[in-house]
């Protein structure tokens, strides 16, 4: 019989690789999607409302298509009185100050390192590329988190969470 964090395990990666639709507006949460019985196996009903609610916005963000998360990102910025991509001049600025705040927001599509030449597109609608030959390969991951910190000189650096390395990088949109 399998254990209960196995169930929940294949729950949960069941319902991150839902279609897009379920994103939308429709999108059903876990609470509706499963029978009482399920709930309880997979030890869901442990969750705190909070929790729980963290959980359905988490798949439903990982069920969005690429388009949609750059949206959400973009009226998230707008709601909480940031910046869009268009806005925010960081990257663009003058090398010669490194007191800019570093830049958080998510790969958009699958990471699996840089090779030289890599673009990287944000989830704001930023776009970096690599500005230093550098390699360095990784197994695939989809829409990892990124931080990009301003440099002592003025350069920028990018780091993929759960990940050591960075990467030297100029911002080209």
């Amino acid at each position: 019989m399998p254990t209960v964090a196995f169930r929940f395990s294949t729950a949960l990666i069941a319902l991150a690789f839902c279609s897009a639709a379920l994103a939308q507006e429709s999108f059903s949460t876990l609470e509706e999607r499963m029978t009482g019985q399920e709930f309880m196996e997979t030890g869901l009903h442990k969750l705190s409302r909070e929790e729980l609610a963290a959980l359905n916005q988490w798949i439903r963000e990982r069920s969005l298509t690429q388009e949609e998360a750059i949206e959400l990102n973009r009226q998230r910025a707008q709601q909480g009185g940031g910046m869009t991509a268009d806005q925010d001049m960081r990257g663009f600025e003058d090398r010669g100050s490194s007191n800019a705040p570093p830049i958080n927001s998510r790969l958009v599509g699958n990471f699996n390192g840089w090779r030289g030449d890599t673009r990287f597109e944000l989830e704001n609608g930023m776009v970096w590329e690599q500005s230093a030959p550098d390699t360095y390969f990784v197994s695939e991951v989809e829409s990892p988190r990124v931080t990009i910190k301003q440099g002592m000189f003025g350069g920028w650096r990018l780091q993929v969470e759960g990940y050591n390395k960075q990467v030297q990088v100029d911002r080209v949109e």
